[in-house]
């Protein structure tokens, strides 16, 4: 099965790069954790493996993804899984191509790691921005009772072609 790639262009001004994780934990906590801020940070922040990405507009972050090895919780024979979290798109930017370029990101750089697959609890609103990046659900539906209604997702991830666009994600 071969998937789109999560966006073909970006906002003008607007681009992704590799930061420390700490530069992700204010859009995290406005749109991920507005009422409880000071559960932004995680525990794989702190672990050197773990990659996190930010959508610049100038020094503007406007959308943020981490992601670090961990096994699927319901493939967990599975080599090569990572996990991805605090995917989070500024309120004025979503629907612009901005998380969809934070995850081609992540997907990109799990690639070149050597990773098979990115799973991921994702919040049920945005379910079908993850289908349309070729994720599909798994299991049915829950509510985590601090942030809400969540879904488990995942997707196979291909390895890097020399352009470094995943051949999973070629579209």
């Amino acid at each position: 099965r071969r998937y789109r790639r999560a966006v073909t262009t970006l906002p003008s001004g607007v681009r992704v790069e590799r930061v420390p994780v700490a530069r992700t934990y204010p859009l995290r906590a406005l749109v991920l954790r507005p009422h409880a801020p000071e559960h932004v940070r995680l525990p794989a922040d702190d672990r050197p493996d773990t990659a996190a990405f930010a959508a610049l507009d100038g020094d503007e972050v406007v959308g943020t993804a981490v992601a670090f090895p961990e096994a699927c919780p319901w493939r967990p024979a599975v080599a090569g899984a990572w996990r991805l979290r605090g995917m989070a798109t500024a309120p004025d930017r979503q629907a612009t191509g901005v998380g969809g370029a934070v995850l081609a990101a992540v997907l990109d750089h799990v690639a070149a790691a050597g990773g098979t697959l990115v799973w991921c609890n994702a919040r049920t609103t945005a379910r079908r921005f993850y289908e349309r990046a070729g994720f599909q659900a798994h299991g049915e539906e829950w509510v985590d009772p601090d942030i809400g209604p969540h879904v488990a997702m995942w997707r196979p991830v291909g390895p890097a072609s020399p352009r470094g666009r995943t051949a999973a994600g070629a579209g």
